[in-house]
Parts: structure tokens; sequence; C-alpha cells
């Protein structure tokens, strides 16, 4: 291997219980199950029998004295509120790796120190904001085989903060959108003054309150929240969908602590609308795509828009072009139409940060 070759390197959590490691096999597939609804489903992709899988699962239980998938008759399969935890615990955990071993990583990664201009073939490493859509992305450039990319999910100040450290290629987050000011843009400011910053424009989406079937609370605002008692589950703070909610609160003129649950919190849309599914909350607060992914209803109350952060020089790496081609295909627009609540207008165009603001 040339000496400055660059070679995939990740740190990786392991658990252990009563001094015996917990089977590696475990969480990706309680992943699986919490993504289908279906153990049938979950094992297809793990390249597992079903026999195995829930072998698996029930010496697991019989460890950790726990009850970890939960069969409902008729209605496949769905996550007790330990897995829950248990992934929760688990990115947690490999989100304070990647950041506090991210220079280091990289750097072993390659032979050479690193520098802000990446070598051919390097991977494009994005830090972002939960999306659906840009999953679907990664999965989409992977297929093709156009460039490589890893993709790692943290708040929205998070990924801007890593960008300006220097610690990732591209950084996601998302703003409010049709906004009566600019405020919306007041928490980015200081990390939106990196030198020669470009905005790429991604996808617009709806947010609201993720609720059970039917809504039986009957939730149509976040006043309700605080009138009926309701059980919240928030986002963790730095994250976009926390800020909205905040100031969603303040326009409403609602303190956090007339929320009940307002500290509790979740690291994605996916995991919010699975503590609603689970019925540990009665509503949260995300994207329409992650309520219906669980079959929950919806209650929208505004609508936002997702950008791309990158240095202009990144922007002419061979990487950073083939996500933009691949962001204006027409198999990534079919991708995003399985998505509801999503939108593509203005989708891939780049331009300055205060042309963004000034749009607010």
């Amino acid at each position: 291997m040339p000496p400055d070759a660059y070679v995939a390197i990740s740190p990786a959590v392991l658990w252990r219980a009563e001094g015996r490691s917990i089977d590696s096999r475990l969480l990706p597939l309680l992943r699986a199950v919490a993504k289908s609804g279906s153990l049938n489903r979950a094992v297809a992709t793990q390249g597992v029998s079903y026999r195995h899988a829930w072998g698996l699962i029930g010496k697991m239980e019989r460890t950790l004295g726990r009850s970890l998938v939960v069969m409902q008759r008729g209605r496949g399969a769905r996550l007790s509120p330990f897995s829950l935890k248990l992934l929760e615990a688990d990115d947690t955990a490999a989100r304070v790796m990647e950041r506090e071993l991210a220079a280091t990583v990289r750097a072993l990664g390659r032979a050479t120190p690193l520098t802000l201009d990446a070598p051919r073939g390097m991977p494009l490493l994005i830090h972002a904001s939960h999306d659906f859509a840009l999953a679907a992305l990664r999965d989409l450039i992977a297929e093709s085989g156009a460039a490589e990319m890893e993709l790692h999910f943290r708040g929205s100040l998070e990924c801007l903060a890593s960008l300006a450290r220097g610690e990732c290629d591209v950084a996601g987050f998302h703003v409010p959108e049709a906004t009566t000011d600019r405020s919306a843009f007041e928490p980015y400011r200081p990390l939106l003054r990196t030198r020669g910053l470009r905005l790429l424009r991604f996808v617009g989406r709806r947010q609201g309150l993720i609720v059970p079937r039917g809504n039986p609370k009957r939730l149509l605002s976040l006043a309700d929240l605080a009138a009926k008692g309701t059980r919240f589950i928030n986002r963790q703070p730095e994250s976009g969908t926390r800020l909205a909610f905040d100031r969603q609160l303040d326009a409403a003129g609602l303190r956090p602590s007339e929320i009940r649950g307002y500290q509790s919190e979740e690291f994605t849309h996916a995991a919010v609308a699975a503590t609603v599914a689970s019925g540990m909350a009665d509503a949260g607060f995300g994207i329409e795509a992650a309520a219906r992914q669980h079959h929950l209803d919806f209650v929208p109350l505004a609508t936002e828009r997702y950008f791309l952060a990158a240095r202009q020089t990144t922007l002419a790496r061979p990487a950073v072009r083939a996500l933009v081609a691949a962001i204006k295909s027409a198999a990534f627009e079919k991708r995003i139409r399985t998505f509801p609540g999503y939108g593509t207008t203005g989708i891939g165009e780049i331009i300055q940060v205060r042309d963004a603001i000034q749009a607010a």
C-alpha cells in the first residue's frame, strides 16, 4: 500500500454484562428490528437465520436479565424500553468517541499529518444533523461507486463547530423557513464566519408533533403539550430541532418547565418516533418522515431548509462534485419522494452564506 494511502479506521464500542462481552451481532439486529418492525425482515438484512437470531436474543435476554424484543401477534415485533435505551447509550458512546478522537482517527488513516486539502481518494467526511434523505444519498453514492463518504449524525451546532475546527469536510444543519425575521440563523452566525464558506441547498422538511395513531390526546399545538400534561420526548441540546422547538416555545409564550419531559432527550428523529411508538412518550417534536416510518400521526407546525456547508476549496474536490451531481440526479429525487414531508425546491444550488440569511 502506498505510504500516503488512506485507510478507513474507526473506534468501536464494546459492551459487557457481568464481565462477559455482549455479542457484537446483537445491536445491529436490534437496530434492524426497530427499522423494519419485524424479526423476519430484520434477519433478512443481517444474513442470519430466524432461529439463530431468536436464539441470540434469548441468550442475551438471560444474560442481561431484561426483555429485548416484544413480539406482537399480527403486528410484527418492537423493541423493549430497555433495548431502546441500550441503542441510545451505544449511539451516545459512539458520538463521544468520534468527537474526542476525530483528529487522531483521521491521522491514523494516513501516514502523513492532517492537512486542509485532503488527498485524492480520501473519503469525504460529513458531520450532519440527522436526516433520512442524507442517509439515502450516502447509500446512492455508495451503490454508484462515484465517491466514498463517511456520514456521522450529530447536532447542527456541533456539526458546524466540527467544520470550523477542520474535523470534517462538510457539515449539515437546518433552520426554519418562512420566519418574519432572520433570528433563526442567530445561533449559527459565529460558526458561519469561516473563511470561504459556501452553502449547498439540500432538502426542505416539515417539522411538527409526532403523536400516536389517532392522536388520542388531541394535540394540535405546543400549548396543548403544557395544558394536557403530555409526556414529551425532546431532542438533545445543540440539535437544530431542539433550537427550532425552543423558538416555537418562546413564540407561544411557554417556558421549558411547563413541558413535562422537556429534559428527556433522544439523538435522532427516528429515536424520538420510536419512543412515542413504544408508549414511553405521548409526543415528540421532529420531522414527518420519522412519524410515518413508525406508523404514527403527525401535526405539522413548521417548514425548514436543510443546508450542507463546506469551504470553497472543498467544493472543488472530485468527491464533492460527485456529491452535488448525485443530489441533482433523478435517482435521488425518486428516493426523496418516498419520504413524507420532504421538498426539493432549489436543491443542489450553491449560495453565499449571506444570501441564505437574507432569504430567511
